[in-house]
């Protein structure tokens, strides 16, 4: 065997990739959340049958249609990349660290969300997280350094509040679109031009 470079490209940095879904690589971090129907209605303005049916043609069939590898959410790269820069992250992990899944479903008609990240990668030692704007934001969420009692903790909690940030922006994300509050907030802001 010749080694030609020390990455075989199987790791697949920085790139999206199928292999990421199955092995996963850095933290897979689950978050889920039931809210109540009288919520989705008086707060979100909208349904629980919208947003099911809205989820379902967008995010997965949509996705689908486009050949995406991980892409099968609203937006979850626009919160990866915000808690990425914020906290010192390499922000070119945004590619595979915002690879989600995000479905929903109708339990005794309350709105179950959920969003699968199987490949976050994040730390909270060395690189960019040592800066002091970004030190400060680690400080400020609980995940500064190293955590001597149990190694790799401030970095899982760090992913876990990444996956909860983006299950907060699909459900209004997708709550705006699925009540049309997006398109009428554009229009009404002279974005039709």
């Amino acid at each position: 065997m010749k080694v030609l470079a020390l990455s075989g490209n199987y790791c697949t940095d920085k790139k999206p990739s199928a292999v990421n879904w199955i092995e996963g690589r850095g933290k897979t971090v689950v978050a889920e959340a039931v809210v109540r129907s009288d919520l989705v209605e008086r707060t979100l303005k909208c349904t629980v049958d919208a947003l099911v049916s809205l989820n379902t043609d967008k995010n997965l069939v949509g996705s689908a249609v486009a050949g995406s590898l991980g892409g099968f959410n609203a937006q979850a790269a626009n919160v990866v990349a915000a808690v990425f820069i914020a906290t010192g992250q390499d922000p070119a992990q945004v590619v595979e660290s915002s690879t989600c899944i995000t479905t929903m479903s109708k339990i005794d008609n309350d709105l179950l969300i959920s969003v699968a990240m199987p490949s976050i990668e994040v730390g909270t030692v060395g690189g960019g997280t040592g800066l002091p704007a970004q030190s400060g934001c680690l400080e400020m969420i609980g995940c500064a350094g190293s955590n001597t009692e149990s190694p790799g903790a401030n970095a899982q909690l760090l992913s876990r509040l990444v996956a909860a940030g983006v299950l907060s922006a699909e459900l209004s994300l997708m709550s705006g679109l699925a009540a049309g509050h997006l398109l009428t907030a554009h229009m009404r802001l002279n974005r039709k031009k």
